[in-house]
This record gives C-alpha cells, sequence and structure tokens, in this order.
C-alpha cells in the first residue's frame, strides 16, 4: 500500500510539472533587448503591435522591390528574428513582402506564452495590422512547425489568398503521442488541432514536408493530406530532415510555382 501512494504521489508530482511548466518543454525563445538593432541585407521595417493586456510585439517587414503581395510567417517554436529573418530571402526574390511575427517572450516581444487562446489573439492583432498595408487577396499566410497550428487557425477565421504549411503536425496531441507514448496527453494545454482548422479553411493549401523529418514525423503529413480539399497539395522533399528546406531545391522550385499561380 505504501508503494502505491508514492508512486501516486509521483505521478501527480510529474503530472503537476508537465502542466505547469509545458511551456518551457514547448517554446525556446531567445530574448533580444528592447533596443537591440537588427541588421539585415534586405530592406525592412520594424513594425510593434499591442496586445489586448498592453504587451508589445515585435515583428519584421521585409519589402521585396516589386512586391505582388505578402508572405505573412509564423515561425518555429525557437530562436527569434534575428535567426528567422534569413527565411525571407527566396520569398523576395520571388517579389512577396515578408512580415515576420515575434511571439511573446521571443526577442523583442513582451511577456511570456500563457496559452494558445493568447497566441490565436495575438497572431489576429498582427494580421489585422498587416491587412491595412495589404489586401486579403494578396496575402498567404505560411506556418513553419510550431507556427503551422497557428497559421492554419488564423486561415480558417480569415480569408487570405491561400495557405502553406511546412513540416506540419497533425495536431499537438498526436506529436506528443508519437514522441512520447507514455506522457498523459489529456495534461496538454495547447491542442493546436491543425488537422481541424483545415476543414475550415476555403483557401488553397499547399503542404510541405520532408520524408525524413526527425523532429515532426512524415506520417503527419500524409494523415493531413486526407483533410485536404481535392484540389490541395502535398509536397513531399525526398531525403528532406526538419531543418533547411527554405535551401531545398526542391522546394525553392515548387515555391516559385505556386507563388506564379
Amino acid at each position: 500500500m505504501n508503494l502505491i501512494l508514492i508512486l501516486l504521489a509521483l505521478l501527480l508530482i510529474v503530472g503537476g510539472i508537465l502542466y505547469f511548466f509545458q511551456e518551457k518543454l514547448i517554446f525556446f525563445p531567445q530574448k533580444l533587448d528592447k533596443n537591440f538593432q537588427f541588421q539585415f541585407d534586405q530592406e525592412f521595417e520594424e513594425i510593434n503591435l499591442k496586445t489586448k493586456d498592453g504587451k508589445l510585439l515585435n515583428g519584421l517587414l521585409f519589402k521585396a522591390d516589386h512586391p505582388k503581395g505578402l508572405i505573412f510567417y509564423l515561425h518555429g517554436n525557437a530562436g527569434n528574428l534575428t535567426n528567422w529573418g534569413g527565411v525571407s530571402e527566396p520569398y523576395l526574390h520571388l517579389n512577396y513582402d515578408v512580415f515576420i511575427l515575434d511571439y511573446r517572450g521571443f526577442g523583442k516581444s513582451e511577456g511570456k506564452i500563457t496559452g494558445q487562446k493568447q497566441l490565436f489573439e495575438d497572431t489576429q492583432i498582427a494580421y489585422d495590422e498587416l491587412k491595412k498595408r495589404y489586401t486579403e487577396d494578396k496575402i498567404i499566410v505560411l506556418g513553419h512547425s510550431v507556427g503551422t497550428g497557428l497559421a492554419s487557425k488564423l486561415a480558417s477565421t480569415n480569408h487570405p489568398k491561400r495557405l502553406i504549411l511546412i513540416t506540419p503536425y497533425y495536431n499537438f496531441k498526436d506529436l506528443v503521442k508519437n514522441i512520447y507514448p507514455y506522457v498523459p496527453t489529456f495534461l496538454l494545454k495547447y491542442k493546436l488541432e491543425t488537422n481541424a482548422y483545415v476543414k475550415e479553411c476555403k483557401m488553397p493549401i499547399v503542404i510541405v514536408h520532408g520524408d525524413e523529418d526527425e523532429v515532426i514525423y512524415y506520417g503527419s503529413a500524409l494523415k493531413l493530406e486526407e483533410e485536404l480539399k481535392p484540389n490541395d497539395r502535398l509536397i513531399t522533399l525526398k531525403n528532406q530532415g526538419h531543418n533547411g528546406i527554405t535551401e531545398n531545391e526542391m522546394y525553392l522550385a515548387e515555391l516559385k510555382s505556386i507563388l506564379e499561380d
């Protein structure tokens, strides 16, 4: 009986840690001083946005010479804009401006992430601000890794021209079960149900996934493909892992075709 009580106590402790500290297990932000000066070869504008609770979010708008529209880019779970700014290059070369947002606690953005509803509200605020500069028929929402759930949700409640998902998960519960099969997923505050959001998206959807992804298993994309509309696409990058997709030659070739469509 004592052993059972000890095991139950340990389970409660582990469960409490998983629930109350899961942001530290999911997000790995790198902070920047508020006076930090970004330096990129591309022309860019720094944009600060105020959240509902008064925090400032920081984003960068990279500018093409002759823009045809905007890539609204929601990045992965680590780093900040100094790391992510470089992904704008191929889109700029194809004459699309690129806006990249740092989530709360990332880079110069204030506050900290406490839940998915907060993330949805913050990305919507950023999207609404960019709609003042670009009509929705010129905006492409793009999510990368953890940003794919946010991008799918955003697209499902708005009307962008297209949705692009790079290395998406089916939903967060499914991803955690695949990586940590013994973790009780009912403790997850972050559901990020990409599979449900894409069903509500009226715009064309493109999924891009490497078949050797070591972080978000390739089967996620195959399952998501089953939820897509007939004219949506899954692009499989052969021998491609989780990182480096922006430099993948097949992706760059496909991207040119997608953005010229």
